[in-house]
């Protein structure tokens, strides 16, 4: 297997994309190689204004083209008003976008031939793979994310509240106690961390917990997880 740091057209089963810049003119290339079908997903919250206007703009040119698009987001971008305002434009064209509490890191494939995915956790490199295995699996993956996903238009199928606490509430719960800290829950559940700490908050109050030490104990004795061990 071949593996190479440029950005220019290549061949090579994996080619590593060092800075927006090669990223970019790699997903440019690749538009413009599509011709049938476009699948991604966006982990993380809303859009930035400027990230919508070029997705906006990416977008249009394949639906022009006549090309299938297939989105996925996580289920916080629901409450982001520029975000769905710009779904809502997408999908005048042929274009299906689906949420999902917790997603795969971001991912683009396009015509399951090439497909480009992030070479580091904070995303300034990235990986364009042309191995037809390595992007079969990836579209496979993506498959599978799908149908557990839920059509935009439509309400999550979130359990009832149960002792006051949501469905999200409960799903902060679940990662509290698996261990994990506030930061890392937020970027899971593609919420900003005030967002995240105030559900912690509301979680405390509901049990009555008077110290993060007592929560766990108190989440694992409530039973409200039990809904979810359920579905």
């Amino acid at each position: 297997m071949a593996i190479t740091a440029r950005a220019e057209p290549t061949t090579h089963a994996i080619t590593v994309l060092e800075g927006d810049a090669h990223i970019n003119a790699a997903i440019e290339r690749a538009t413009a190689e599509c011709r049938h079908e476009v699948l991604t997903a966006q982990p993380g919250g809303g859009r930035s204004e400027n990230s919508l206007n070029v997705a906006l703009k990416r977008g249009q040119t394949v639906l022009d083209r006549g090309i299938t698009m297939r989105t996925l987001y996580q289920h916080t971008v629901r409450h982001s008003q520029g975000t769905l305002a710009y779904a809502a434009r997408m999908s005048q064209g042929n274009v299906q976008i689906r949420t999902l509490e917790e997603l795969i890191d971001r991912i683009m494939i396009f015509d399951r031939t090439v497909a480009l995915i992030p070479a580091r956790a904070d995303r300034k490199d990235a990986l364009e793979i042309r191995h037809p295995g390595l992007v079969e699996y990836l579209a496979k993956v993506f498959e599978e994310q799908w149908q557990r996903a839920t059509p935009l238009l439509e309400e999550v199928p979130y359990p009832p509240a149960t002792n006051g606490i949501t469905g999200v509430q409960r799903s902060i719960a679940r990662l509290l106690i698996e261990g994990h800290v506030d930061e890392a829950i937020a970027r899971r559940l593609g919420m900003n961390v005030r967002t995240c700490r105030a559900h912690i908050a509301k979680i405390a109050a509901a049990l009555g917990s008077g110290s993060r030490a007592q929560l766990g104990y108190l989440i694992a004795q409530s039973g409200i997880l039990e809904q979810d061990k359920q579905k």
